[in-house]
């Protein structure tokens, strides 16, 4: 079994971005800023977005964050999101998910400027990746990609099981593995709740991507021997022996998984850094694109 580590992988991605910044400000170029909208006080989603405004400074770049109470407006919020589609200081933004009930994520969503909107969830974007035609990828399926890349495991021919099918993770990467590049071709099938013999269906894949957030979901017996295992998941329970009295738990039983696969991806330290990674990557892209 061999540990594909994402925060090592993230982490010489950010050396990548941080020494094209650099030249970036040697030559006099505008120097990439991202921002990232909160709402409300939710931890997971407070986590997120700080890790995000870090990689922000060691990479080099601008970052902003922008927070609102959970009580704010919709139209509050929508105006907020016009006025950084119309600020050319501001290369990409995102708002964290998930909003307030209140609150339509599609409506915040469909208001980004496609030109704009790094983490790929922009219905044009997502229908540029169907098409493969330039665009920006939903993050974390881009940052999945790239580990099996950087990884060199091979996808061509091979099937691949993802179970869980959310518009973030599970729906956008299915189409990503099954086109003609690399990694892709493969054989998707996209499982979910309503799936039949998912363990018989499970136990078949070469590749095994684990996006539905149900701690130790993927028991060894449905994991085929020698098959490589993507876990998405990221669910806090509870830890009496940790100080902050909760720990992170993937989709995947990884004591009893990890000595059957190939690759595996651990959780913390695995999808989780490279979310952040493509974000980065998305956003500086963003900037080559508009000053062509």
């Amino acid at each position: 079994m061999q540990l594909i580590d994402g925060k090592a992988i993230s982490s010489e991605i950010q050396k990548e971005l941080e020494a094209q910044v650099k030249e970036r400000k040697a030559q006099g170029k505008k120097i990439p800023h991202l921002v990232a909208i909160l709402v409300g006080n939710v931890g997971a989603s407070l986590s997120y977005v700080n890790a995000k405004v870090k990689a922000c400074e060691e990479i080099g770049f601008e970052s902003t964050l922008i927070r609102f109470e959970e009580s704010v407006t919709e139209e509050t919020l929508l105006n907020k999101v016009r006025a950084l589609n119309e600020d050319n200081n501001i290369d990409g933004f995102i708002v964290q998910l998930p909003l307030p009930k209140h609150i339509d994520e599609l409506k915040i969503t469909q208001a980004i400027d496609p030109l704009k909107d790094v983490d790929g969830f922009h219905p044009q974007n997502l229908g540029n990746m169907m098409l493969n035609l330039p665009g920006f990828l939903p993050a974390t399926p881009m940052g999945i990609l790239e580990l099996i890349k950087r990884m060199k495991i091979e996808t061509e021919g091979k099937n691949c099981v993802i179970i869980g099918r959310s518009n973030i993770v599970g729906m956008p990467l299915s189409v990503m593995l099954g086109r003609n590049t690399y990694p892709g071709n493969c054989t998707v099938t996209l499982a979910h709740s309503k799936t039949k013999n998912l363990a018989e269906i499970c136990k078949n894949a070469d590749i095994l991507i684990a996006a539905i957030g149900r701690p130790n979901f993927v028991k060894a017996a449905m994991v085929k021997k020698g098959a490589v295992i993507i876990d998405v998941g990221t669910t806090r329970v509870e830890d009496s022996s940790r100080e902050r009295g909760w720990r992170l738990v993937g989709d995947v039983d990884f004591e009893n998984v990890s000595p059957i696969c190939s690759f595996i991806t651990p959780v913390p330290g695995g999808v989780g850094p490279m979310t952040i990674a493509s974000l980065m990557m998305n956003t500086l892209k963003a900037l080559e694109l508009k000053s062509k």
